[in-house]
């Protein structure tokens, strides 16, 4: 049902089975998909492309242009994969470059007052909990969780299934399948319940285990500790997953529990 107290431009597209409420906005260049929800108050500006079955809640503000002086008005966009729910008052700005965009995943759960900047890429089955920031040009892998209010400075990269403690600032990139928390941000476990839920068995959690152990427990600094898994860790998706992931690294990872790892420590390529 489409509230006729809702102003929506003759142009936007609008997918079967959609519901729009009174007072939401929808302009120009939008596309939203069938079975899609867009409740009161919610604004959505051009550029933005909305999946089938999303609920954006009240107050939501979708593909508004970014906070960077370098914008000069080019066609970007936000894409929002299907199922993906967008809580009251969260703020998704738009890419700042000709064809360039701001992407959330699909099945992710965007709780109140984010905000995610512009070219910001969020993968599947993202949890990002109330308050939390992104700057510009985050990437975020699937199934990552982060508790609220936590921060993350622009260009940092977070690791698939990683897991980020309430009031997290992130500094540096985080690692797949760890837990992370503390001030500066440290790895202090491996996500298992994440991983158990997610259908990984015990042998692939001991692996994963073993190497952020050589890598952030044993002392030594990263280019030695990748040395090490290489040869002591037999080879897996998930080992070469961690290894292809710090090796892109190249401004470093969060520190160890002990502080092994300097700031320094970057990846020597």
């Amino acid at each position: 049902m489409i509230s006729t107290l809702a102003q929506i431009h003759k142009n936007a597209e609008i997918g079967e089975n959609v519901t729009i409420d009174a007072f939401a906005v929808i302009h120009d260049n939008v596309k939203i998909g069938s079975g899609t929800h867009i409740q009161s108050h919610a604004v959505i500006y051009p550029g933005a492309r909305i999946g089938k079955n999303c609920h954006i809640f009240p107050g939501a503000v979708i593909s508004a242009v970014p906070q960077d002086l370098k914008f000069a008005g080019e066609d970007t966009t936000v894409e929002i994969g299907d199922n993906t729910v967008i809580r009251e008052y969260c703020t998704i700005h738009r890419g700042t470059k000709e064809n360039w965009k701001t992407v959330i995943g699909k099945n992710c759960l965007i709780m109140n007052y984010v905000h995610v900047a512009h070219d910001c890429v969020i993968g599947n089955h993202v949890i990002l909990s109330g308050y939390c920031g992104l700057a510009g040009h985050v990437d975020i892998e699937d199934y990552v969780i982060m508790e609220g209010y936590s921060m993350v400075q622009q260009f940092i990269r977070i690791g698939a299934h990683a897991f980020l403690g309430g009031s997290s600032k992130v500094r540096k990139n985080v690692p797949p399948y760890v837990k992370a928390a503390r001030e500066p941000l440290s790895y202090i476990g491996v996500n298992t319940v994440g991983l158990t839920r997610r259908g990984f068995g015990p042998e692939t959690i001991k692996q994963i285990e073993d190497i952020y152990r050589i890598l952030y427990v044993m002392g030594t600094s990263i280019p030695t500790a990748l040395k090490a898994i290489e040869v002591e860790i037999p080879e897996s998706p998930e080992k070469r997953n961690i290894i292809d992931f710090i090796n892109n690294s190249p401004n470093g990872i969060m520190k160890g529990p002990l502080s092994s790892l300097k700031e320094s420590d970057a990846v020597e390529n």
